[in-house]
Formats: structure tokens, sequence, C-alpha cells
């Protein structure tokens, strides 16, 4: 593996060729060595599962190696770096932005087997797991003890922690408790030096600079994460769960600001447009009517007195803003009806259409209907089918792109569309992702929010922590002339 010298500056990546056969047969036997054959892939068969992740993007490794240990992953480190390999980290590739492609090959280091929760300690309120614990099982543990870990990506029966670390992953539920990083105080991590390192920890509020903070997020440009000391939280004493259908989608978007002005913030406030709604109810049949422009479905947690005082402030608010129905589930059965329809809203959009393309825009909540507007417009002008599903009560959008890939020239027409959404949602004060990460998706439009400056200094903090660049390069800033590439379609 070698680096192909530009003549350019800071801002243009390395461009790594593919490993040579010699090469790959040395690295492959010295893996071995370290991990035993049967956790050391190399076939173009064996590999073919790890060529994608949940967006459309694609590239096949040259090597895949499935570690049990921090030690083994600090040994694999060490010998990409003697061999110039790049080094991807993977947790369950679910991934929407392209953050675990490894587009110049090389490794992969897959964490299926690091999948233990390693302790708890409800006294501190903290517990340690490895990156590649799935992240409803840690609910699962905690909940039959009356607590739980908050972070839920819509994905969260098949994402992982350690992945959730990488793109600082939200969920319906960030409306009230924030995201992945305000629920993490500690990480242990492998540096492209192979070191193991220990960052923050148990103790809140430790001095010097916030590396916790800086890793989270960071998409595995920075680090390998091997273990995650995470907070967790007493569940709430009562939770009510209620829907408001809406006969346009302007009614819902204005229902969704009233509500957040008021002063009431929910736990969480989604919102599905006609299209997802369909879908939805045809898959999970949770009772959601099929003929409605929107529905919100909002909830309320905490002490029983404030959660039914709450309950009573948010069904006024949506009569007001015409709302045709308000309906509260009636039982836990009823509630877990109406969130596996939300959570499952992805994988029902697949009875509609062979693909969709979701972006993650943000944007400020007044702006909703302005934007959801554009958004239906543009897909209109590249004749395009959209749905919207999203976390209304903070203005993360995903709309969800429509396309068959077998068409010639879709594919194209789909990237164009998503790239003149985040311009939509930048233009009108937001940002270009909300949870799902830069990735590969969202390389050019990071200079929609940030100037040259801006780059300049976060791609020195990656030359600092990784200044040959193996830790999954190619990722989070513009690559040369893909901003002109996205100009010249």
């Amino acid at each position: 593996m070698s680096i192909v010298e530009q003549t350019s500056t800071m801002n243009a990546e390395p461009l790594y060729a593919r490993m040579s056969e010699t090469t790959k047969a040395a690295v492959v036997q010295e893996l071995q060595q370290t991990l035993g054959k049967a956790h050391v892939l190399h076939t173009p068969y064996d590999v073919a599962l790890y060529e994608y992740d949940a967006s459309i993007e694609r590239a096949r490794p040259d090597i895949v190696v499935l570690p049990s240990s921090n030690s083994e992953v600090a040994r694999i480190v060490k010998i990409a770096g003697r061999y110039g390999v790049p080094v991807v980290p993977r947790g369950a590739g679910t991934g929407l932005s392209g953050g675990a492609i490894p587009i110049y090959g090389g490794i992969v280091i897959a964490f299926a087997r690091m999948n233990h929760i390693l302790s708890i300690d409800y006294d501190n309120l903290c517990a340690a797991v490895e990156p590649g614990v799935v992240n409803i099982h840690l609910s699962q543990a905690l909940n039959p003890h009356g607590y739980a870990y908050v972070p839920d990506p819509s994905s969260q029966r098949s994402c992982t922690i350690g992945g959730n670390v990488g793109e600082n992953a939200g969920g319906p539920h960030t409306l009230i408790y924030g995201v992945t990083t305000n629920h993490v105080v500690g990480l242990e991590i492998v540096t492209p030096e192979g070191e193991i390192v220990e960052i923050g920890g148990e103790t809140s509020d430790l001095p010097g600079y916030d590396l916790t903070g800086l890793l989270i997020g960071s998409e595995g440009t920075l680090c390998i994460v091997t273990k995650i000391i995470v907070r967790i939280v007493p569940m709430a004493e009562a939770v009510k769960t209620m829907v408001g259908v809406f006969d346009t989608m302007e009614d819902a978007s204005n229902t969704v600001s009233e509500i957040i002005a008021s002063g009431v913030i929910p736990a969480a406030i989604e919102m599905m447009d006609q299209m997802i709604l369909q879908a939805v109810e045809a898959d999970t049949h949770a009772g959601y009517p099929m003929d409605a422009a929107a529905v919100l479905l909002m909830e309320t947690e905490g002490l029983r007195e404030g959660v039914e005082d709450q309950l009573a402030q948010i069904v006024a608010i949506c009569e007001k803003n015409h709302a045709r129905v308000i309906r509260i589930a009636a039982d836990e059965a009823e509630r877990q009806l109406l969130w596996a329809g939300r959570k499952n809203a992805f994988g029902a959009v697949g009875r509609i259409s062979p693909e969709f393309y979701v972006q993650d825009g943000v944007v400020p909540r007044t702006q909703l209907p302005y934007v959801l507007n554009c958004i239906s417009e543009i897909c209109q002008r590249y004749n395009l089918k959209v749905g919207n599903v999203f976390h209304a009560g903070d203005g993360n959008l995903h709309p969800l792109i429509l396309f068959d890939s077998q068409v010639e020239g879709e594919v194209e027409r789909v990237r164009m569309a998503g790239h003149e959404i985040l311009e939509i949602c930048a233009a009108v004060g937001g940002t270009i992702t909300g949870e799902h990460g830069v990735g590969l998706e969202k390389q050019a439009e990071m200079a929609l929010i940030f100037s040259e400056a801006d780059l300049r200094i976060m791609q020195q903090v990656r030359a600092a922590w990784n200044p040959q660049q193996l830790f999954n390069p190619g990722k989070l800033f513009p690559l040369p002339g893909r901003c002109v590439e996205l100009r010249q379609i």
C-alpha cells in the first residue's frame, strides 16, 4: 500500500493504491498469527458482505478481521501501520452515510466478537460496554432493574454502540435527552501507533481538553474505540404516547413549533407523511390512518402528575391546530406497537420501492413547512418520489427519496436531489446532518456550513491524531474535485 503523492496542501486527501497480492499475502499471514485463521477473512467471497453499509455507496475491503480484545485491535493497527494499510472500523453496517465503506480497500475491523456488556454500576449510574454491543441489548439488560440507556436510533435493534459513538447517533428521544455525546463519559481507544489509551472515565467534569467529546462523532478518523463508558438513567415513573392526525403538513408542522414554544418539551415528537404512513400501516398494522396528510407521534414522560399536565397541554395545542383525531395509547402494548411502526418505517418503504436514499438535514422548527415544500418541489423536478419521516421536535429531517438503481441515470438524479435538499437546509440556518454523520455522502456539503478556515482547523486536528491518515481515510472532508463534479452534474 502506498500513498500517491499530491502537490496540493492540507485540503487534499491522500489517495491510496490497492495493496499488491504479495503485500496482501504478508499482511494476511501476520494477522492470522495474531487472530487465528478463522478470524481473518481475505477471499473475495468472504469479504463481499463488508463492501456496503446502509448507504448507497460500495467499496470492497482487501481483508476483514474480527478481533476479540483491545490488545488484538492494537496488534492489528500496528501491522497495518508497518505496511501502510488503511484501517476502517465497522459496527453492524447500519450507517447511512457510507462511514464504514473502505474506499481504498485495506483492513476492515469488524466488532461482532467484541459485543459484551463489561459492567453495570447502578450506584454511579454508568455502564461499560464493548463497541460491538447492540444498542437495544444494553437497555434490555437495564430495564428489569428500572434503568435505561437513552439514545435510541431507529436501527437500535441492530446498530452497535460503537457505531453510535462514531456517528454521534441520535434517535426519537434526543429532543429531551440529547444525542450519544450527552451519554458517554469515557472511552478506551487504540491510537494509530497501536497504543491503548483511556479517555475520560466514570467521573464527570475532568480537567483538561474534552477529548471524549472530540472523539465522539469523529467517524473512525482519529482512533479505534474499544470500550465505552455510558451514562444510564432511571426509567420514568409514567409515560404517555399519543398520535395526532392532521389533514395538512402545515398544521402538523405548526403544532410542533407551538408545542415547543409553549415551554412543554416532550420526550419525542416524530412526524410521518402520507406515503410513509401507507407503507408503515401495511407493514405493522399499528392503526395509523392511511388517508392523513401527516401524523405526529408524541411522547411525554416523567412524574405521573407532570405527565398528565403535559398531556393536556399537548392535546389542547393539537386541537387548536386542527388535529382530526388525537389518540392516546391505552396500554404498553399499544404504545410499543405505535413505536414499532415508526422505527420500522425505513424497512417498510421496501414495500413500495426497491431502494431509497435517506437524507439527514436539520432545520429550525419554524422552517419545517417551507423546507418540506422545497423537498417536494426538488423531487418533482428530478422526477422522483419522496416520503418524509423525521424527528420533528428538533427539526431533524429524513426525506426518503425512492429510486431504482436499474433505471439509467436515476442514482445520479437521486444524489443531486439530496444535494439540493441539504443546500436548502443550510440556507435556512440549519445543518447537513443531525445524526447520520458525514462519511462519504456529505463531504462536498461540508463547504455549505464551514469556511475554508474551519475545515483547515479540523483537518489539522485529524493530522495531529492520525498523521498518516490510515484510519478511515477519505471521509468527512471534501475530496478533490467533488464539489466541482456536483456543480457540473
